[in-house]
């Protein structure tokens, strides 16, 4: 499956955020997570909750 451009770039926000999360523990984040990654990395709502989803894979297969 070849990306176009957009979707490429959609998919490298949610990795960054994703990575982003990893780094920062959420009980330190002192806003809500979801409003925070959309701001932050200008992700839809759909995005940030991929992104989470992904952060979320990292750390169980890191365990």
């Amino acid at each position: 499956m070849n990306l176009t451009p957009p979707e490429h770039e959609h998919s490298a926000a949610i990795t960054m955020a994703a990575e982003w999360l990893r780094e920062h523990p959420r009980n330190r984040i002192n806003t809500p997570i979801v409003p925070a990654l959309k701001a932050t990395f200008g992700l839809s709502t759909a995005e940030a909750i991929a992104a989470i989803q992904e952060a979320n894979l990292r750390g169980q297969r890191a365990a």
